[in-house]
């Protein structure tokens, strides 16, 4: 077992890393589908020592084949093992057909799916399906899949639930859950974000021992970012240095009832190392916000000509916690956009932006799926089903940097690779947390990193500190 890499691939991407593993590496195919069972076989008896019985439901491609190996070791190993076929029993050829053919002769037996029960097994293998389902599961294939769902048994899901799509992170239909999943050679993306995570459970990463070099012949198409690496960004600070060494948070939001959030975001940007931050909110909440953080600057501006000076001594903007969507707001948010200074977009801000849409370089756009689906005139559930589009989608249509938040939250810079923030857990998911990750962006950007670095760090840090 490897450590989860930060490479991850799409599932075409994978499926010509096992080509050119077998073709141009000499590596066979029945030696990589051994190698695989016997990795899940490792984790299957690493995560539950205790289990005697086993069912294994294998489909009739390669991921069944692994299935079949994985039967064949547990066999061996003195566990009492059932294999349960799905599909077409001639339709197994290859490297699939052999290791079948090895347990077979092994004395073991195949028996056709047609519904049976999976209660009374200690564990549940899932070997059904690989990388290739585009379209719902229909017929015994859903069966099967409600079948393991409602199994209580521990479920190992071999390189993929079922019914998961292995780009998209979405379940297509229906899936199983497992327990713990083991993936091979290339991780597939769709595995940490949106329902993927649920989907997987524990992820365990096997690189099946092919020669390093194969990795360096396909860019991947995401990278997983979960570990903290500030100190090579953020230099350490000089002795001598100052407040105004560390840049100037200029919060913008705050409608009535709404003082909470640019509150939040002041607070978040001072904390994560902004030297000096100002709000810049409804007149009636400056003198309550001024008494609750003397640390923040907080300045009443009721129209535009009350906002415009305070840009003269920012150097980032947060636009958007608690804004609003009235004529306030609108005031607001059309005299920040007059301003060349760097931004963090949020909440009300985009809301807006998406009813008179704007393309800059300059921004951080942080939209939840709800916002998302504003931004692109679409329904929260089509941003939901392919994240991966939907971050790259926004972000060519606005520019800048796109923070698609979420579980598996995704970080899209023009023309690089997608961000995957590992970190971060549902207990996050409370009010609040969006403008306090406004704040966290907004100050590393006063700080002197660019959009990208900014959006990637800070979603991170944010993240790290909800898992703390």
């Amino acid at each position: 077992m490897n450590d989860l890499p930060h490479n991850l691939y799409r599932a075409a991407q994978v499926r010509e890393l096992d080509r050119i593993a077998i073709e141009e590496f000499a590596v066979p195919g029945e030696v990589l589908m051994t190698r695989a069972g016997q990795a899940a076989f490792a984790a299957l008896r690493a995560h539950w020592p205790d289990s005697r019985s086993i069912v294994v439901l294998c489909g009739t491609g390669n991921n069944g084949g692994d299935g079949y190996v994985v039967a064949r070791l547990a066999r061996e190993a003195g566990l009492d093992v059932t294999v349960l076929q799905l599909g077409n029993a001639a339709r197994v050829g290859g490297a699939a057909r052999l290791a079948r053919d090895a347990l077979l002769a092994a004395g073991a037996a195949v028996t056709p799916y047609a519904g049976q029960s999976l209660q009374g097994y200690d564990v549940v293998v899932d070997a059904l399906l690989g990388t290739g389902l585009e379209r719902p599961l229909e017929g015994l294939w859903r069966d099967a899949v409600a079948a393991i769902r409602g199994a209580p048994g521990h479920v190992l899901a071999i390189d993929i639930p079922t019914g998961l799509h292995a780009d998209r992170g979405s379940v297509l239909g229906a899936a199983v859950k497992a327990d713990l999943t083991i993936t091979f050679i290339g991780v597939k993306q769709g595995l940490l974000t949106g329902q993927g995570l649920d989907a997987c459970g524990t992820l365990l990463y096997d690189d099946l021992g092919v020669p390093g070099a194969l990795f360096r012949r396909l860019v991947p198409a995401a990278v997983a970012g979960g570990a903290l690496r500030l100190r090579r960004v953020l230099p350490p600070r000089a002795r001598d240095s100052h407040k105004g060494c560390f840049g100037h948070v200029l919060v913008v939001g705050g409608e009535q009832g709404m003082s909470g959030a640019p509150r939040l975001a002041g607070e978040a940007a001072a904390r994560c190392g902004a030297g000096l931050v100002s709000i810049a909110t409804r007149a009636a909440h400056a003198a309550v916000l001024n008494l609750s953080c003397p640390e923040l600057m907080v300045h009443g501006a009721e129209d535009a000509a009350a906002l415009r000076p305070l840009f003269s001594r920012a150097t980032v903007l947060a636009i958007g916690p608690g804004l609003g969507v009235g004529k306030w707001a609108r005031c607001m948010l059309a005299a920040c956009l007059e301003s060349p200074l760097p931004k963090v977009m949020d909440a009300d801000a985009l809301t807006l932006l998406a009813q008179e849409p704007l393309r800059r370089d300059d921004w951080v756009l942080t939209p939840h799926p709800g916002e998302a689906a504003c931004l692109l005139g679409v329904s929260s559930r089509d941003i939901q089903a392919d994240r991966f589009h939907a971050v790259r989608e926004i972000q060519e249509r606005y520019g800048g940097v796109c923070v698609l938040k979420g579980a598996g939250t995704l970080i899209q810079g023009r023309g690089r690779a997608t961000v995957v923030c590992t970190a971060g857990n549902p207990g996050m998911a409370t009010g609040g947390m969006g403008d306090v990750l406004t704040g966290v962006i907004a100050a590393l950007l006063a700080q002197g990193l660019g959009p990208m670095a900014a959006a990637c760090h800070g979603a991170i840090l944010h993240a790290r500190a909800g898992d703390r």
